[in-house]
């Protein structure tokens, strides 16, 4: 079991063991920092460095998790999150599959689609 020492700042405050995440169709960035108790998603994104990294995030566009559940900027940090910041869709899946059945064809699980005409 860890000491609770090691968790804590020089001036005895907590601190919380964050990830921030933002993936590419390539490629998965995933960053590890440390923050003060009481912490926010918005201040785990600033001392990620994510937006210097990747200035074509809109975080006024963009969505933000914790484990895939959708939080607002403001919420607090609990230690060990992961904080997720995600792409806009390209297409709407639903547009998508009205699309395809107007077109006479269904979408397989392996993202193929096939002739309902068969």
């Amino acid at each position: 079991m860890a000491d609770k020492t090691e968790n804590m700042a020089q001036d005895g405050t907590d601190m919380l063991n964050i990830e921030v995440v933002y993936a590419l169709p390539a490629q998965q960035n995933v960053i590890r920092i440390q923050l003060p108790s009481g912490s926010t998603v918005q201040d785990a994104i600033a001392k990620s460095g994510i937006l210097a990294r990747h200035p074509e995030i809109d975080l006024a566009q963009s969505k933000l998790g914790i484990f895939a559940k959708l939080v607002k900027p403001e919420a607090l940090l609990r230690d060990r999150d992961r904080v997720e910041i995600y792409r806009p869709l390209i297409a709407d899946p639903k547009e998508v599959r009205k699309q395809q059945a107007s077109k006479g064809r269904t979408m397989r699980k392996d993202g193929s689609s096939e002739s309902m005409t068969a």
